[in-house]
């Protein structure tokens, strides 16, 4: 009977440790990197990018203060909003304008992360800190530099640079 007990409960012990741990790491990169902070993007040079590192998003027909993206349900299931808890002000980490930094409120409690007014995502599809699959997605997506500007091409080479501050307007887009 104690052996029958011990392997069910050592594996929930050690599991429990683990998360622990993880959590520990995640809260600590969080209040060490501040809530958005610059970083190298692939070949977008220095842009925007979460606490965990994810390559943050701006949708153009977003508005300032207004997010457009939560109107349609798989649009929202591709591209989480950046959040934190109503009431918080989120952070600058190293690169980033705090005087840029703001919020939209948003329903449960939560409020939406803004840059330059606009509302900050990440994409789904990008698995790891630094990935951008999500940049040019249906020409309404794309990467934001540390001046809340779009980044509609690569910058590597030195030749021509970024997008607009102005967000396109298109048709709309085709979700999956």
């Amino acid at each position: 009977m104690a052996g029958r007990l011990i392997r069910w409960v050592l594996p929930l012990v050690l599991l429990a440790a683990v998360g622990a741990g993880v959590a520990m790491a995640m809260t600590a990169s969080t209040t060490t990197g501040g809530t958005v902070r610059a970083a190298k993007v692939g070949a977008y040079g220095t842009a925007l990018v979460a606490a965990n590192g994810r390559t943050l998003y701006r949708y153009t027909l977003d508005r300032k203060g207004v997010n457009n993206c939560t109107k349609d349900a798989t649009c929202a299931k591709y591209w989480p909003r950046l959040l934190v808890k109503s009431g918080t002000k989120p952070t600058a980490g190293k690169g980033v304008s705090a005087a840029l930094l703001g919020t939209i409120k948003q329903p449960k409690g939560m409020a939406q992360v803004t840059y330059a007014g606009y509302p900050l995502y990440t994409f789904a599809g990008d698995s790891k800190a630094g990935a951008v699959k999500g940049q040019g997605f249906d020409k309404t997506w794309y990467v934001v530099n540390t001046k809340g500007a779009l980044v509609k091409h690569s910058v590597s080479g030195g030749s021509g640079s970024t997008g607009t501050t102005a967000p396109t307007t298109t048709s709309g887009g085709t979700w999956g």
